[in-house]
């Protein structure tokens, strides 16, 4: 029988959303294994002088525990 677990997760990129998205499957990559999806339940951007400089993401990361 498959247990699997959820986290949350904040990641940030300066690239876009996708990217930030990918960050913080990368990092969590580092310590957990069989990661089976992430969620994204948030989407936000940070914004100087009329730009955005940097897009962030909340998610949900799931992944099946041993």
């Amino acid at each position: 029988m498959t247990t699997l677990k959820v986290i949350e997760i904040l990641a940030e990129s300066e690239k876009s959303w996708e990217d930030a998205a990918q960050t913080a499957i990368s990092k969590a990559a580092e310590s957990l294994h069989d990661i089976k999806s992430i969620y994204i339940k948030e989407l936000e951007a940070k914004v100087e002088n009329h730009k955005i400089v940097s897009y962030r993401i909340n998610g949900k990361v799931t992944f099946e525990l041993d």
